[in-house]
């Protein structure tokens, strides 16, 4: 038998793992709500996130994170929540987060990741060269998600495999898939 959470599963890790994809369908499969956490970002600032990073900086962003993502988990019961790829810098995120549910990390390969986002305009941290940036901010943050409940590659996983992955691990600790 699983043993969910009674009020979350929140998704975390890099950029391009798969966190929003994974989101829909685990959401869909529960029956529960789906949160993509950069959009209710924009939706509270009237702006995208690379309009904001932007005008206001990236400080301002992390601060506007912080905020919605406390608010979204203190507002919401039965609700899987894909964070941005940066929510996980803040201690006071990964307290929410851990307070909240059960906290899955989705990673991926460096080429898989790659292959996810060099192309897409709304990554306002990898202007410039992807190839260059990708493994620079991966080794920055190779700890940042060690905090998590779970831990699941999801480099040459289909969407179905991992939402059965996370459903089966959402109630064992320090699991790795």
């Amino acid at each position: 038998m699983i043993v969910l959470p009674e009020k979350a599963i929140i998704l975390v890790g890099f950029m391009g793992t798969g966190k929003s994809t994974v989101a829909e369908r685990l959401a869909a499969e529960l029956g529960w709500r789906k949160l993509d956490l950069d959009q209710a970002i924009e939706d509270d600032q009237g702006c995208s996130i690379p309009e904001l990073f932007s005008s206001r900086g990236e400080a301002y962003f992390r601060q506007v994170e912080t905020d919605v993502l406390k608010r979204t988990l203190e507002e919401s019961r039965e609700v899987v929540v894909a964070t941005g790829g940066g929510a996980v810098l803040a201690e006071a995120n990964r307290e929410a987060m851990l307070a909240s549910g059960t906290v899955v990390a989705l990673t991926a390969s460096v080429e898989t990741i790659l292959d996810r986002v060099q192309n897409d305009p709304n990554r306002p941290l990898l202007k410039g060269n992807a190839a260059e940036s990708v493994p620079q901010l991966l080794e920055a943050r190779k700890h940042a998600y060690d905090f998590a409940h779970l831990r699941i590659d999801t480099t040459n996983r289909s969407v179905d495999e991992i939402v059965r992955l996370i459903l089966d691990g959402a109630g064992n600790s320090g699991t790795t898939a």
